[in-house]
This record gives structure tokens, C-alpha cells and sequence, in this order.
């Protein structure tokens, strides 16, 4: 059964959390986060992008970079712009979709997803209590461990989903009721971020207890973070010879959602080339596993699962994958990621390892088809495939049976906010 603790957070004041508050640290590049911090010197970017601080070009994986990213962090501190709650907390981070949220979001503006801030312990990591669903790199690992180990702390939430609980539901909505600690709308997004403070003893007893009678909990997004933060809590562990198990270091931060809350975007594919095959050859080619319609001119966006949508010299075409190329009581080969894997970029276009392949790039849904388009009448893209999105339950399922899913299968929306709140180590 999962356990859990509350914390004493390390947040901005009320009046600078705009100020202070970024987008993750791994959804921009340098150069982004060196033009979004601006003159800004309560930027987050500074903490969590520190080689902005240096001259255009230095690498992030520099050693001052990492001491850069400590000695900002102590600033933040020093200077009141992060401050450390006197008590233990739990928190409640809402997110709510703007009117003004780009292309795949469209029709839901208003939704609200509710995510309460806790620290998640590093044995349940370890032994699959919080449960995973992609491979990580050792590289990306080591990356993140340096910088929780040079601040001491999990500067960044990682992105949980928890099963839905009417217990937890009903104490966040009273919560969501009163007057929040922070409520902002995002420059960049257009989403909604909004902020509670859980003080209440038997409130943050509740969620405690609440949580310990589930049997998994879930990483929706942040594999590499959740890796980072539990290795190191478990390296300080074995490092201290007066280890009692209590320390502060044996739980890491994490935002945990209902699953039946979260919004998944689809993630989709544009196709430098068609494998050396004319677009009727490549259409022959798919008939003999997906039933082909030409859709028009007008975009068209996968209906169901199993649907999916190429975009090849102007037109929409309909793809629906025939029964028998797919199995849906395998948890990996229900997925419509893997049956275009499959049966589309290996088979018929070869395309080897989609990590590494310099014939395919991968579009967040959160762009919209419009940009698949875009891309392949700019001449830059041969094809363009959209999927039909994953699902939350699909997630579940595969993390339950020990499985991976195939890269590049979801994508989350919308990204947690960072600098809200900030968890010490010690």
C-alpha cells in the first residue's frame, strides 16, 4: 500500500509567485528559458535552467552549471523569494484549461483537474508500489540526481495518478470552495493555475490514510525526475550510518491527480520519406492491413480507437487497422501506438529505432493536426500520421503488468507549473 507524507514546503510569497513560477525545466531549451526569464532575476529558470546564467552556448551538463543552480537556489532563499512553511503540509494544486489553450485542447476549455502536492516515499519506488510505464536513460537519470543532490532538494514535482477516491474528491471540492493561496493565468499557456494550503490536522490524517489503502500509485509524467529524486533519497540513505528511516530525504515531491482527471493528448508522427515508394504504392501497401478512405481536404482527427489519420499530398485519409492485426487482451497490443509501429513504420517504411531515427519526428498533440499539415506543405515532411489518444486506464493497465509502452505514446496536458512549492531534503 502506497504511503505518503506532508511537508513544509518551500514557496514563494503571494505577490511574487508569478514572478517566481516557470514551465518545467524539460519541456524548453536553454535558449527559450534564457529569453522567457528576461531580466527577471526571481525567475525559477535560474534555479532549474542555471546555465542561462552563463554565455550563450555553455553546456547544461557544465559542473558550474550544477554549483550555478545551488548558489541560485540559496539566493532565492536568502532573498525571501522562497520561504519554508513552519509546519508540515499537504497542498492542492488545480489546473484549469483556458479559453486561449492552443490546437488539441479545443472544446475543453473549463475542465479542471485537481492534484494534491505530497511526498511520496522512496521504498515505494523502489519496489513498485508507484509503479512505471516508460524505459528512463541512465544519462537523463545522472543529470537530474546531480542537481537534487547539489540543492538538497526536489526542486520540481513529478506527475503522479492515483485511482479515484470520492474521500479525497470530496475534501479537495471543499477545499476548491474557499479563496486560494495563489490563482494565476499562465503567459504562455493560458491555463489557470490555482494553489491551496491543507493545514488542517485531520484534513492532511485524511489524504495519509486514504492513500495508504491504495495499492499502486502511478507516474503519469516525469519518469526521469521520479528515478532521480528516489535515487537519491535512497543513496542518502545508505550513506548514513545513523539511517532511522524518518529523514526527510525518504520522500520525494510529486503532484498526484485522479486518473479519470487527466487529459491525454495524442502524440503524433510526421515522416520525412515513404521508403523510396510513390504515395499510391504506400497506399497499396496499407490496404493490406488498414481499410483506406480519402477523407478530402479538411482536416479529419481520428474517431475511436484503432482509427487513424494520414495526411499525404493535400488529403486526409482514414486508416482503420483490420481485426487480426491488433490484439486487445495484450495491454501493449491494444495500442494504437503500437499498431502503427508496427504495421506502418516498420513494416512498410522500415524506420529501425524511433529514438534514434532521423526519418520521423514527433508532434505534441497539444499543436493540433493543423500543424501536421503545415508541415508537410511546407515540403519539410513527406506524410503525417495522427493517433487517436492513449488513455489513463491503458496506462494503468500496462504499468500493472510489469509493462513499457512504446516511446513516444502520450502526452500530458497541461504541464505542471514549477517553483509553486519546493521540497528540502533535510
Amino acid at each position: 500500500m502506497a504511503t505518503i507524507k506532508p511537508f513544509r514546503g518551500l514557496r514563494p510569497p503571494k505577490e511574487l509567485v508569478e514572478q517566481v513560477e516557470s514551465r518545467p525545466y524539460d519541456v524548453l531549451d536553454s535558449d527559450e528559458a534564457r529569453a522567457e526569464a528576461g531580466d527577471n532575476e526571481k525567475s525559477l529558470y535560474h534555479i532549474i535552467k542555471p546555465e542561462i546564467n552563463f554565455p550563450e552556448g555553455t553546456s547544461e551538463y557544465d559542473p558550474r552549471v550544477y554549483d550555478e543552480a545551488a548558489r541560485q537556489f540559496q539566493k532565492f532563499q536568502d532573498n525571501g523569494w522562497l520561504v519554508q512553511d513552519r509546519d508540515e503540509h499537504y497542498y492542492i494544486y488545480a489546473q484549469t484549461i483556458g479559453e486561449s489553450s492552443l490546437g488539441g485542447l479545443q472544446g475543453a476549455a473549463g475542465k479542471t483537474q485537481y492534484g494534491l502536492v505530497i511526498g511520496a516515499y522512496v521504498d515505494d519506488y523502489m519496489n513498485g508500489v508507484i509503479k512505471k510505464h516508460e524505459l528512463t536513460r541512465r544519462d537523463k537519470e545522472e543529470d537530474r540526481m546531480k542537481h537534487v543532490r547539489v540543492n538538497n532538494a526536489n526542486i520540481e514535482p513529478v506527475f503522479f495518478a492515483y485511482p479515484d477516491n470520492a474521500v479525497l474528491d470530496a475534501l479537495i471540492m471543499r477545499y476548491a470552495a474557499t479563496q486560494p493561496e495563489y490563482d494565476f493565468v499562465a503567459p504562455i499557456d493560458g491555463f489557470r493555475h490555482r494553489f491551496w494550503v491543507i493545514s488542517d490536522e485531520a484534513d492532511i490524517r485524511t489524504i495519509t490514510e486514504e492513500f495508504g489503502k491504495m495499492p499502486s500509485l502511478y507516474i503519469a509524467d516525469g519518469h526521469h525526475r521520479s528515478a532521480a529524486a528516489a535515487l537519491v533519497g535512497a543513496e542518502k540513505a545508505r550513506l548514513n550510518p545513523n539511517h532511522r528511516g524518518d529523514e526527510e530525504y525518504n520522500y520525494f515531491m510529486a503532484v498526484a491527480f485522479q486518473a479519470s482527471q487527466l487529459t491525454i493528448l495524442d502524440y503524433n508522427r510526421v515522416l520525412k520519406d515513404l521508403n523510396g515508394l510513390s504515395s499510391e504504392q504506400f497506399l497499396d501497401a496499407l490496404r493490406k492491413c488498414f481499410t483506406v478512405q480519402d477523407k478530402g481536404t479538411d482536416i479529419y482527427r481520428p474517431q475511436h480507437l484503432h482509427e487513424f489519420s494520414l495526411y499525404l499530398d493535400g488529403h486526409w485519409f482514414a486508416l482503420t487497422a483490420k481485426p487480426g492485426t491488433y490484439d486487445d487482451a495484450d495491454p501493449i497490443g491494444v495500442l494504437d501506438v503500437d499498431i502503427s509501429s508496427r504495421l506502418i513504420l516498420e513494416d512498410i517504411l522500415q524506420l529501425g529505432d524511433l529514438r534514434s531515427s532521423k526519418r520521423i519526428d514527433f508532434v505534441g498533440g497539444l499543436r493540433g493536426l493543423a500543424e501536421l499539415k503545415r508541415r508537410v506543405d511546407s515540403g519539410e515532411m513527406r506524410a503525417a500520421l495522427a493517433l487517436y489518444p492513449v488513455s489513463m486506464q491503458q496506462i494503468m493497465d500496462i504499468a500493472d503488468s510489469g509493462k513499457i509502452m512504446p516511446p513516444k505514446a502520450t502526452w500530458f496536458e497541461p504541464k505542471l507549473r514549477s517553483g509553486l512549492v519546493v521540497h528540502k531534503l533535510s
